[in-house]
């Protein structure tokens, strides 16, 4: 089995991991297992024009529903199913009344729905999955050993997908609130209760805008999710998970890993 290689602790232990994260997310994807899954699935990628085709074939299954983070419902194939054939067209669609908007992510990648002009997974967007199943699958290697690590990667690479996503501002922060693991990252980053999702679902947007600009002086997902300010969302967070741990982190403590960084 494949052990990543996690050397340290908070921000020490994330900047190693960004070092050797290219070499390491290439052998895992080069493992057998990884291998069979991804081909397996890029090979019968044609063939899933309906939603039985998928959660009839396990294997299958656990690259759909690992691509998105949601391996989770492995088991639960009724809810799958409906998920994949109602597809995200309809705006009463199963997959859009989810508050986790990885079930839209879902749906709409696999169009099972029978109303746009192709049934079914593209080549191009069968690479792109498989791509995306050994990344999740890579993280939750990472996250056996240091779970906040998992958190970081998937931030990473989340807040750039959804900046590139041609919607407003507000759809972004509304997909940021949507994405279980990424609302974590930003609300441990800024310090929010948790009770904070009890608010109203426009309250919450305006205090998330609002606490981004206080901490990193930008309010728009797009600003968000520049290198440098998205390295300090994640720098933050993990600064913070810490104390939270009861990791004493006196301000010597804190200038020490950001210098070993």
């Amino acid at each position: 089995m494949f052990q990543p290689i996690v050397i340290g602790t908070g921000l020490v232990a994330w900047r190693n991991l960004q070092r050797t994260l290219p070499d390491q997310l290439a052998t895992f994807s080069a493992s057998a297992a990884q291998d069979r899954l991804t081909n397996g699935f890029i090979e019968k990628a044609s063939s899933l024009t309906s939603a039985d085709a998928v959660v009839e074939d396990r294997q299958v299954l656990q690259v759909a529903l690992g691509a998105y983070g949601l391996q989770d419902d492995i088991d639960n194939r009724y809810f799958i199913n409906r998920i994949l054939s109602e597809g995200a067209t309809d705006d009463d669609a199963l997959a859009n009344r989810m508050t986790d908007s990885r079930y839209e992510r879902l749906a709409s990648d696999f169009a099972l729905d029978g109303v746009t002009q192709f049934v079914g997974v593209l080549p191009n967007k069968a690479e792109e999955i498989a791509d995306l199943f050994n990344e999740q699958s890579f993280a939750l290697a990472v996250g056996n050993v240091n779970e906040d690590l998992r958190l970081a990667l998937n931030a990473e690479t989340e807040l750039s997908r959804i900046a590139e996503l041609d919607v407003s501002d507000d759809a972004k922060w509304y997909l940021i609130m949507g994405n279980a693991p990424l609302r974590s990252v930003m609300e441990s980053a800024l310090s929010l209760p948790s009770s904070f999702g009890q608010l109203d679902v426009d309250k919450q947007l305006e205090v998330f805008r609002e606490k981004s600009e206080s901490a990193f002086g930008v309010g728009e997902v797009d600003e968000l999710a520049e290198d440098a300010v998205k390295s300090k969302v994640i720098d933050l967070f993990l600064l913070k998970e810490q104390l939270s741990q009861g990791q004493s982190l006196s301000s010597q403590n804190i200038a020490l890993q950001l210098l070993q960084t």
